[in-house]
């Protein structure tokens, strides 16, 4: 057995339909993820949660899943020993702004709400979970992040990036404007933070390299993680998002699984024993 660390992404990756680790895509019961994650354990791997979720959130799902650490805010920060200890990344944050939030600055800037303006119907605050991420300005909508990136440098804000962290179900809530493709989420953060380089801090904190690890997603944002390990796994939902095809092409460790969510979750964890 190489792989010593599985850094696994949460939602619509290890959990299925509204963060059930015991239904399949199509909502169907199934015990398969559960009695993958057992074998994980008794075989002595690390398991490390890697998610958009804010810190107490992450932290929480660890317990649940008896994960040996947590990455919150899409890689901002790190945290292990039962969240004893922790670690920030801080990205491309401008020194004036050193030791602040990056939230509360771009809060001061009026960041989002210019966002917002300029497109109306296509974006909102991803209500109500944004509200405690101090990392990130945690959104929902339809954009496009390269043409956001670019706004932000015009405006003198490329420190920032718009990060795409997957689709929402047709049926979530909103208040944005009808359209055929679903919302997704993104994070308005600073350049610089990211899964992958989490993952690379954490494994060297560990004393291991990325020939010790994999990773598994399900999104854009996940795809980050690829050079930080040995082999990144998709899962099949996320492979079947448009655009991501050219996307994976691009990634030469990464191998997209059969089955979706928690069922290609298994399948991937199965692979790395």
């Amino acid at each position: 057995m190489s792989t010593r660390v599985v850094y696994t992404d949460l939602d619509g990756t290890m959990v299925g339909p509204r963060g059930s680790f015991w239904h399949t895509e199509g909502r169907e019961l199934t015990a398969d993820p559960a009695a993958t994650l057992l074998e994980l354990h008794r075989a002595g791997v690390a398991l490390v949660l890697v998610s958009g979720r804010t810190f107490e959130q992450v932290v929480e799902a660890a317990r649940i899943f008896a994960a040996d650490g947590a990455i919150a805010e899409l890689g901002a920060t790190i945290s292990w020993d039962a969240a004893r200890q922790t670690h920030r990344l801080t990205g491309a944050l401008p020194p004036e702004h050193a030791g602040r939030a990056p939230m509360a600055v771009m809060a001061e800037l009026g960041v989002v709400d210019a966002l917002v303006a300029e497109h109306p119907g296509r974006v909102e605050w991803h209500a109500p979970w944004h509200a405690t991420h101090e990392t990130d300005a945690l959104l929902r909508g339809r954009l496009d992040p390269l043409a956001v990136d670019a706004w932000l440098a015009e405006r003198g804000l490329g420190w920032l990036t718009l990060k795409d962290n997957g689709a929402l179900p047709r049926t979530a809530r909103t208040t944005l404007a009808p359209a055929e493709a679903p919302p997704r989420v993104y994070h308005l953060m600073p350049r610089g933070i990211t899964k992958g380089a989490a993952i690379a801090w954490d494994l060297q904190r560990r004393g291991l390299t990325p020939a010790d690890a994999v990773a598994i997603g399900d999104s854009v944002s996940d795809l980050e993680m690829a050079p930080a390990v040995d082999r990144l796994w998709i899962t099949a939902n996320g492979a079947g998002v448009e655009g991501m095809a050219d996307l994976l092409a691009a990634v030469p460790n990464v191998t997209v699984t059969d089955a979706a969510m928690g069922e290609g979750w298994a399948q991937a964890v199965r692979a790395s024993l």
